[in-house]
């Protein structure tokens, strides 16, 4: 960790004229800040409060609407429609197109196939042979022909003709294209001076002596409005949340702060009132009612109950008990003993 903190750059000191133009710029603009800032932050408030008690729920209530109304139908639709219609279309292609295109391919166009390359070799060997025998030695012949009769004397007639008369015409067209180039740079040259003595060292000249100092004056007091808006708008923020801590304080004691007081002191113990007074008391007796009507739909039903048995009873009489099994281990000797390693089912 550095001990020593970095030095902090010097600010030169303002003249009279910074001075003179600063302090009534701040002013102004503070002037003309707050309010807006005020109506801003009121706004931004007011904003909040919408987005947190309308815009939201309803949004969620869109957002639900617009599930149940396009989602769900169109996933129900995917889902148990056209997935089930694209298994049975893909089943249905397979079964009658792949399938019988595979068995074409496989059983009819794969022995074409195989005819048409024997086919097609025996043609290539045959031209092979064509080209071989007939064109090679035909070409051969044409070539020579056009070397002696074409080639030959078309070269010749290039060499010692074509080519001086070419030199010539060249060398002519360099010497044109040289007097052109030096017009050119002489009207370009007088051209060039003319322009800068009459547009370009005025232009420069009011550039650096009027257009300059002009501009920078205005940078200057652009900048200055600038800093004067940020200042400004810094000091309404301070300024609005004081106003609106007061209009809350305020808020806070007039209707707040009494509403809780009658809530405290006047509602509660009325609601406690009438909760031990009237509600337990009446909790209480519907209790007691539904306690003793469900122990009358038990008495009820165990009677019907009975009744039902003792009409089957008299209509099919008493149904046979079956026999009791004992299922008890032997006993006496029968049983299996921890001395012997004999039991009743092994023994003698």
């Amino acid at each position: 960790m550095d001990l020593q903190k970095s030095p902090e750059p010097r600010r030169e000191p303002d003249g009279c004229l910074v001075v003179a133009v600063r302090l009534p710029v701040r002013i102004v603009v503070l002037v003309l800040v707050v309010p807006v800032r005020m109506v801003w932050d009121a706004l931004v408030v007011t904003g909040r409060l919408l987005r947190d008690t309308v815009l939201k729920p309803l949004g969620r209530a869109l957002l639900w609407i617009g599930r149940a109304l396009f989602v769900w139908p169109f996933v129900a639709l995917w889902r148990y429609l056209l997935v089930p219609f694209g298994r049975a279309l893909a089943w249905l292609g397979r079964v009658l197109v792949v399938v019988p295109a595979v068995w074409c391919y496989r059983y009819v166009l794969t022995p074409v196939g195989h005819a048409l390359v024997l086919l097609a070799r025996g043609i290539g060997a045959g031209l092979a042979w064509v080209y071989a025998r007939v064109l090679v030695p035909v070409g051969r012949a044409l070539a020579w022909l056009v070397r002696y009769l074409v080639v030959v004397p078309a070269r010749w007639f290039h060499t010692w003709f074509l080519a001086p008369v070419g030199r010539a015409v060249a060398w002519c067209a360099r010497g044109l294209a040289w007097l052109l180039g030096l017009l050119v740079t002489g009207i370009g040259l007088a051209l060039y001076w003319t322009a800068r003595v009459l547009f370009v060292l005025p232009a420069l000249a009011l550039w650096r002596w009027v257009l300059a100092p002009v501009g920078r004056f205005l940078a200057f007091v652009a900048r200055e409005v600038r800093d004067a808006l940020g200042h400004a708008w810094r000091i309404a923020g301070r300024i609005s949340r004081a106003v609106g801590r007061a209009l809350g304080t305020l808020f806070r004691w007039i209707f707040v702060e009494p509403v809780r007081w009658v809530y405290r002191t006047v509602l509660t113990p009325v609601g406690h009132a009438v909760r031990d007074i009237v509600l337990r008391p009446v909790a209480a007796g519907i209790r007691a009612v539904g306690r003793v009507t469900r122990e009358a739909m038990a008495t009820a039903r165990d009677t019907l109950r009975q009744a039902r048995a003792e009409f089957r009873r008299t209509l099919f009489g008493t149904p046979r008990q079956p026999a009791a099994v004992d299922r008890r281990e032997p006993v006496a000797r029968d049983t299996r003993t921890l001395g012997r390693s004999t039991t009743a089912l092994t023994k003698d």
